[in-house]
């Protein structure tokens, strides 16, 4: 009985500019990881991603972000996204299409262990508790999809005495035009829908 050849779904991949500058947002028809991974450090990248390690291999890549199916890079500001695009275009599709890995496992858990660690999880009183659990409601619904258009990702961190405080990833970490983004777009909304929100505080991811 002769073997079948299985033929291999060709990968699709376009790039799509984010309002970061220095950011780009590649997209393809897989699905990469089921979540968001942010690797800002070359070390962390070689220990959870064989993807990011192999991307921090180019001299210009500076951060990888990666999220269900896109690779958000920010580059090197001495280089120039002509320069460089095409280059890091042909490895990731090439990346894909041989079907490395991309995520090791345990990395979600990791990620939750590292937040503890860092003072991320917080207890609220019964009153801030419901007002905790709008806001993160709120930003998953109105303000999450818009971002990750954008090639980032927003997460909630705390709330204290009328003060939000989220964490910005991705191409949203670093960007110009994020601060202008969180004060007249997310802090006006959620002062609107929730009066016991007086500011909107943003900490890069």
């Amino acid at each position: 009985m002769s073997e079948v050849a299985v033929k291999k779904r060709p990968v699709l991949l376009y790039t799509e500019q984010t309002p970061n500058p220095e950011s780009l947002k590649f997209v393809t028809n897989r699905m990469l990881f089921n979540g968001t991974a942010e690797f800002k450090e070359e070390d962390f990248a070689r220990e959870w991603s064989e993807l990011a390690a192999a991307l921090y291999d180019f001299p210009y890549v500076k951060k990888v972000y990666i999220a269900n199916n896109y690779v958000t890079l920010t580059k090197e500001f001495n280089y120039s996204w002509d320069d460089v695009m095409l280059k890091l275009k042909e490895f990731i599709k090439d990346y894909l299409q041989n079907e490395k890995a991309i995520i090791k496992e345990g990395f979600a858990e990791e990620v939750a262990r590292i937040e503890v660690e860092r003072g991320d999880s917080y207890e609220y009183s019964e009153e801030d508790g419901e007002v905790v659990n709008q806001i993160k409601e709120l930003i998953d619904t109105y303000v999450k999809p818009a971002v990750e258009m954008d090639g980032g990702n927003i997460e909630f961190k705390s709330y204290e005495e009328g003060i939000v405080t989220v964490i910005m990833q991705g191409s949203c970490s670093g960007c110009p035009s994020s601060t202008v983004t969180l004060k007249s777009g997310i802090e006006s909304m959620l002062k609107r829908m929730m009066p016991q929100v007086k500011e909107v505080r943003q900490e890069m991811g």
